[in-house]
């Protein structure tokens, strides 16, 4: 058996292949065969809460994780013989942000601001408060305020707004200010004893870029933003650390570096023992 490897991967247009681009059809069987290895740990890293975590996997056929870090980082679940069970360590590492204030107590600050929409109750969390707003909703005077709120009893949170095209509507979620990605992947890789030479980040957007800028050793799929790669680069060049972040061009194995394809690729960049591993997963249908 090799070296133990933490992989840790977005989902969404990352692994999933649920954006434009076309997916190369043998990178999930792939994905699958990697994640069988006893050297790999796999980590999801996603802001979808259980149930979507879950339905990804059913539907998309990709393996389940041994770790997956959901509901816009607040929640790190713990998977063993099909049970998902949240981490209380990190529940206890984000909560001092809150400073003991409970999700409905903070809803309540907000109550009187016509503009927010609580979203449905399974997209809550413990550190999660979450809320539908316009899509063209007034962003620079709105989140201000609410840090303002939040400032007043002494909160650290971070407020994340995007929107979602497909459904016209604005998302914004208050979380811990320490729950972000990268903290959780720090904290596992920490509390499990891996050492950043044998941890991998994959992503694609936006969201990632803490992490893909962060020094650990990064890939950003193929299929990603233009402007995700040209502030990734920017970014890494004022460090000095061009080098920790490897953009999959495809290529590797007849694949063409978009989703999985790409996650792969820039594996096989960082670990190449995970190359030879994969030429042998390679059937020789996928070969052709």
């Amino acid at each position: 058996m090799g070296q133990p490897v933490l992989l840790c991967s977005d989902l969404d247009r990352t692994i999933l292949p649920n954006g434009r681009q076309p997916e190369s059809p043998q990178a999930r069987p792939l994905l699958r065969a990697l994640a069988a290895r006893p050297e790999v740990t796999l980590a999801y890293v996603s802001g979808r809460h259980e149930a979507l975590l879950k339905q990804a996997i059913a539907e998309y056929t990709i393996p389940v994780p041994d770790y997956a870090i959901g509901d816009v980082g607040t929640t790190i679940y713990e998977i063993r013989d099909g049970a998902w069970r949240p981490w209380p360590a990190w529940a206890e590492e984000i909560a001092p942000d809150w400073r003991g204030r409970s999700h409905d107590e903070l809803a309540a600050l907000f109550a009187d601001v016509n503009d927010l929409v609580l979203q449905e109750a399974e997209k809550q969390g413990r550190f999660k408060l979450s809320y539908y707003t316009p899509a063209d909703m007034d962003r620079t005077a709105l989140l201000p305020q609410m840090e303002q709120r939040l400032g007043a009893l002494g909160v650290r949170a971070s407020l994340i707004w995007s929107v979602d095209e497909a459904a016209d509507v604005g998302l914004l979620d208050v979380l811990p200010a320490g729950a972000t990605k990268l903290h959780a992947v720090r904290f596992l890789m920490e509390r499990k004893g891996f050492p950043e030479a044998r941890t991998v980040f994959a992503g694609d957007s936006g969201n990632d870029l803490p992490a893909l800028t962060s020094g650990l050793q990064a890939i950003l799929v193929r299929n990603a933003h233009p402007e995700v790669l040209r502030e990734a680069l920017d970014t890494l060049a004022a460090k000095g650390a061009a080098d920790r972040l490897f953009i999959a061009e495809g290529g590797f194995l007849g694949m063409n570096g978009n989703y999985a394809a790409g996650v792969l690729e820039g594996l096989a960049h960082f670990l190449p023992e995970t190359r030879e591993w994969l030429r042998t997963a390679v059937t020789p249908a996928q070969a052709r």
